[in-house]
């Protein structure tokens, strides 16, 4: 078996479940977030009222608080004019180099200290008490914001609104009504100040403005007379675009070189002959006594060859046409030396020779032909030099470009930047002389202060504000309650903490529903009292206990499960109850089953069906028993087992004959654990498994004992159970460590509440 890692998943099945737990324990949806607010409903309830009642009490005990307001008009009495040339704004940052005419400028001159000051020097004699702290942290302004000229949005305007916030509310009227006098005056003198100090400014800033903007000037006519330029940028792109034309016209031409090149090949081809040798071919075709001479030759060599047929080499006859046929070869190599010239050289020597200069009418218009394209490719490889020539030198003037380009990049708008500079002096200067001669003015009040109005306790506010916290409080109380809580309350926790598959669950005992579908004669107030039959005869139970043996018959692969330990991370989570269940499941399928119960500590099996406990598996692992003794130790339980969904259903199936064998426990031991010896307890389950399909053996809790490392190892499979709202994580994280070396199969959840009835368990 193997051992590789802390928990076993059997097969490609248990594989998939553990990576689906995974991803569900990933993504917490809505449903989780909700079972866990109802399972902590009391928590969630209590921290939600203990700070809605938190709320009331603080608006209850919370001092009255009251607002006086007033808008007022804080524009600057210097604003330049809209320009009327061009699409130039209105140019405002001369008039003085520390006051910027903005929003937060004027509220920073609002709150400021040396205006507070006088106000608190007026506001004295009536508040003593009064400071500039107090001030300045009841005092407020906010820009008042209108619709813009579309009407789809809003712009700041120049009108502030001033809110003082006070215990009185005619001390906060009287406040702003002495803030607001205090503003008029100190913007009366602070403007002539402003004024004055912008004309001076300007004046002592234009001297200087002027000669920068000449020096500016004087480096650009040494730049463009130095390099012969006058804008960089479009003798570049001229010179680009030249290149690129050429560098398409060699494109081109290399395109009609190809292709004269491949006729010029294709007719040498034709011809067989090089350029030279086709040019003196043709001329020796051409010549008279050339031709007249080889035809002279070819009459020797006919006379020749006849002689030859009848007499010998050293007869005189042939000897003199040998010697007759080398005179006229030289003197046909002299007519081709006198016709061709210094390309007789080309020509091949001895009797090949004597073919040149037989060319037809067709070769001699090839060799035409072939001389054109001779001298059309030498003017096309002119050409392409020639176009090289200017490429090379246009891409060499290129490259200068870019630093001419960077220095009249400097120099250009550094020209623009201070002839504009220049110009909005002088222009600032003219609107300075016509303020001053204008003089100041006040600024206008658009609403006067008014009385305070009541503001806080704000109780509308502070109950929903309440009502939020609490509900944010509540949450985060029941979600810290169930975080700290080790318990297991959901099948999907089982699923979800641990890389086990999930076999099923089994549903939490519901006496209204056992009285309803199986018409018990008991009160549902009282405790019912249920023979194990009945119990397990309940539909909801019953098909639970199928499913989780269906899935661990998935489980199987080729060698089905024989032999399987029921067993559990304490007492009370309802082994047997899962035992005695997959039997049942199993012997409706027609298999032959036997339940050991191993728990030899505190045995259950012979309670639930009343049987003898005289003897029992203690006594098998005391005594050598035969094999005969050993499989008539097992008690038959029958059962009548009723398949129909109601008793009361006359067109049902009829009951059928249900049985299993049941090895209770037997006689207590001592020392249990001495007795459940791995091999006494391994031939025993070997011996029965020859007589039974499917062997389940109850065993005893995991933690604080050894026995059921001893019972499991002698079986095929281990199925652990665990009752929610009981077992915790903790206890069946070491469970399940305690049981590594044992194939842990799967878990099972006991007591799962279920808020969503089956239609089939339902009544008509």
């Amino acid at each position: 078996m193997a051992e590789s890692s802390l928990y076993k998943v059997p097969n490609k099945l248990a594989q998939r479940e553990v990576l689906v737990a995974q991803d569900i324990e990933a993504d917490w949806g809505y449903g989780q977030l909700l079972s866990i607010l109802v399972r902590r409903k009391f928590w969630f309830i209590g921290a939600f009222v203990g700070t809605l009642v938190g709320a009331i009490f603080l608006t209850l005990k919370t001092q009255p608080l009251y607002e006086s307001s007033m808008q007022i008009l804080v524009e600057s009495n210097y604003q330049s004019k809209p320009q009327t040339r061009g699409n130039r704004a209105p140019q405002n940052d001369f008039a003085d180099s520390n006051v910027q005419v903005d929003t937060t400028t004027q509220l920073q001159v609002l709150t400021g200290s040396e205006v507070l000051s006088k106000a608190v020097e007026r506001l004295q004699p009536a508040y003593p008490d009064i400071t500039i702290d107090e001030l300045r942290a009841s005092l407020s302004f906010n820009p008042i914001y209108g619709p813009d000229r579309n009407g789809k949005g809003k712009v700041a305007t120049k009108v502030l609104a001033a809110s003082y916030i006070s215990s009185d509310p005619e001390k906060a009227q009287q406040l702003l009504e002495t803030l607001l006098s205090v503003y008029q005056i100190y913007n009366l003198e602070q403007q002539k100040l402003r004024l004055s100090k912008g004309l001076a400014f300007i004046d002592k800033q234009l001297p200087e403005v002027r000669r920068s903007v000449l020096e500016a000037e004087a480096s650009l006519k040494a730049f463009r007379s130095g390099t012969n330029t006058i804008d960089p940028a479009t003798q570049a792109q001229t010179a680009s675009a030249a290149l690129e034309r050429i560098k398409t016209e060699r494109q081109a031409l290399d395109a009609q070189y190809r292709e004269t090149y491949a006729s010029y090949t294709s007719v040498q081809r034709q011809i067989q002959l090089s350029p030279t040798q086709a040019r003196t071919s043709a001329r020796l075709s051409e010549s008279s006594r050339y031709q007249s001479l080889l035809n002279q030759i070819q009459q020797t060599e006919l006379e020749l060859a006849q002689k030859q047929q009848t007499l010998t080499s050293d007869h005189p006859d042939i000897v003199n046409l040998v010697s007759q046929r080398q005179d006229q070869l030289a003197l046909l190599e002299q007519e081709v030396g006198r016709v061709v010239g210094n390309e007789s050289a080309q020509l091949p020597q001895g009797a090949v020779q004597l073919s040149n200069g037989q060319l037809g009418r067709n070769d001699l218009a090839l060799v035409s032909q072939l001389t054109e394209l001779q001298k059309s490719l030498g003017s096309l490889k002119a050409r392409d030099r020639s176009l090289a020539q200017t490429e090379a030198k246009l891409s060499a003037e290129l490259q200068k470009y870019p630093e001419l380009m960077a220095q009249f990049n400097r120099l250009q708008p550094e020209v623009s930047t201070r002839r504009e500079t220049l110009q909005k002096l002088l222009e600032a200067r003219q609107e300075l002389g016509l303020e001053i001669a204008r003089g100041g003015f006040d600024w206008k009040v658009v609403e006067a202060p008014q009385l305070g109005i009541q503001i806080s306790p704000n109780v509308r506010r502070n109950l929903l504000l309440g009502t939020v916290v609490g509900l944010f409080v509540g949450g985060i109380a029941a979600f810290v309650r169930d975080a700290i809580d080790d318990k297991l309350h959901q099948s999907d926790d089982l699923k979800n903490k641990f890389p086990l598959p999930l076999l099923g669950a089994i549903p939490e005992l519901s006496v209204s529903e056992m009285r309803d579908a199986l018409i018990l004669p008991f009160n549902p107030t009282q405790n019912p009292s249920l023979t194990t039959p009945e119990l397990f005869q309940w539909q909801p139970l019953r098909e639970s206990l199928d499913l989780i043996y269906t899935n661990i018959q998935l489980l199987q692969t080729k060698n089905p499960y024989k032999t399987l330990m029921i067993t559990s991370a304490g007492a009370g989570e309802g082994k047997s109850t899962l035992a005695l269940g997959l039997a049942i499941s199993a012997a409706r399928l027609d298999q032959r089953v036997l339940v050991i119960d191993a728990d030899l500590r505190h045995p259950s099996l012979h309670h639930m069906f009343d049987l003898n406990n005289h003897e029992g598996l203690s006594t098998l692992l005391t005594s050598d028993t035969t094999l005969a003794e050993l499989q008539a130790t097992p008690q038959w339980v029958y059962m009548r087992w009723d398949e129909s969904e109601s008793p009361l259903n006359q067109n049902s199936l009829p009951p059928s004959d249900l049985s299993i064998d049941v090895l209770t426990a037997g006689p207590l031991s001592a020392d249990p654990v001495k007795l459940l010896s791995l091999e006494r307890m391994k031939d025993i389950l070997k011996a029965f498994q020859e007589s039974y399909d499917l062997i389940l053996v109850d065993s005893p809790p995991v933690l604080g004992l050894v026995d059921t490392i001893s019972v499991g190892m002698g079986c095929d499979g281990v199925v652990m159970v665990g009752r929610m709202e009981k077992v915790t994580r903790s206890d069946l994280t070491q469970a399940i460590g305690v049981l590594n070396k044992l194939n842990l199969i799967g878990l099972v959840a006991n007591g799962v509440q279920s808020s969503i009835p089956n239609y089939k368990y339902m009544k008509s």
